[in-house]
């Protein structure tokens, strides 16, 4: 069935310091990445015919989030099950810079639409073994602004998922907006929100596997403690979207409810009022204009990292570095020797 938008909030008289701004809430099949990345690309000319200048997508999209291990008995120590699953999983995994990642930048360079999209990372070097919870913001002329991976990730999670670091904790500039984005719990961490609201930040993404239970909550809160946009993209999970050939795929169908996930998506101003309440149950594409002199308005009592703060008191600082497991050091002279080997 083709995507549609499902919900909107337009200004009638849209201003120079409009923003419009997209939410893509997708289901689809479960760790198909062809699959899923023609879902993004065609939630994106939905987006970018109703003038979008940018479309967030859900926490994973690509190529799924991992929901086996609390229905499978993850948590089982070297089990070989859950060691099928996992290479399964990773095997799904799309890398930064491979052919999924350079698609769907083709895509936002013809369609000129940025896309802050929820990847589920395979590693490459060192990392190879690896996952990671990521977002990637693209630019249509510029590519890849940001790589962020999730800070910590949550209860069950942390058997699949590698932790991140601050390398990706950057806001980017689009037009009059400049916009942050975090991992489902990531925004509940305090300090992660204050980089990010450090920086300028006015239009928040929220990025979340699928749960109108906690964008209802937050979406609003990070609005209001902000004095921000903030917009929740969230995605839909069914049973019946899960492949036949994961390794324990009738388990994980009858340990599911039919819907898993339900959706969420929601934008709310820089007041903490709905501009468009949480979505549930159906696929599509959300669609808002930000008026970005609110944001101005709303922090003439609040602002958490201006007038509202006391860096005499609370001290915080942001580590940015790309962290790996290991360092190589070599003199010049290595180096020339073993690049003529």
């Amino acid at each position: 069935m083709p995507l549609r938008v499902i919900a909107e909030h337009r200004e009638p008289l849209p201003g120079p310091n409009t923003f419009t701004v997209a939410t893509a809430q997708l289901g689809g099949p479960w760790l198909k990445p062809a699959a899923r990345v023609a879902r993004v690309i065609e939630a994106a000319e939905v987006a970018a015919a109703q003038g979008a200048t940018l479309i967030a997508y859900p926490e994973t999209y690509l190529a799924g989030y991992p929901f086996w291990p609390s229905r499978t008995d993850g948590a089982l120590f070297d089990h070989p099950d859950q060691k099928e699953c996992y290479a399964y999983y990773l095997d799904s995994a799309v890398e930064v810079g491979g052919p999924e990642h350079r698609e769907i930048q083709a895509a936002a360079g013809d369609l000129g639409i940025a896309m802050v999209v929820g990847i589920s990372e395979r590693g490459r070097g060192q990392g190879r073994g690896s996952v990671w919870c990521t977002l990637l913001t693209l630019d249509p002329v510029h590519g890849l602004l940001g790589h962020h991976r999730k800070l910590v990730p949550t209860y069950d999670e942390r058997l699949v998922w590698a932790q991140g670091d601050g390398a990706g904790l950057l806001t980017h500039r689009f037009g009059t907006a400049t916009v942050g984005s975090l991992n489902c719990w990531e925004n509940w961490m305090p300090q992660a929100r204050t980089a990010l609201y450090a920086q300028g930040e006015t239009v928040h993404i929220g990025a979340w596997p699928g749960s109108s239970g906690l964008t209802t909550d937050i979406t609003r809160f990070v609005a209001a403690e902000g004095r921000v946009f903030s917009v929740a993209a969230s995605g839909i999970i069914t049973a019946e979207s899960i492949p036949g050939d994961f390794p324990l795929a009738d388990r994980l169908r009858e340990a599911s409810d039919t819907v898993v996930f339900d959706g969420g998506s929601a934008v709310a101003g820089p007041d903490g009022g709905w501009l468009i309440p949480p979505v549930v149950g159906t696929e599509g594409v959300l669609v808002a204009d930000l008026d970005l002199d609110r944001v101005s308005k709303e922090r003439l009592n609040f602002d958490a990292t201006g007038h509202y703060s006391r860096p005499d008191v609370f001290h915080t600082v942001v580590d940015r570095s790309r962290l790996e497991a290991v360092q190589f050091t070599e003199s010049a002279l290595d180096r020339e020797l073993r690049s003529c080997q």
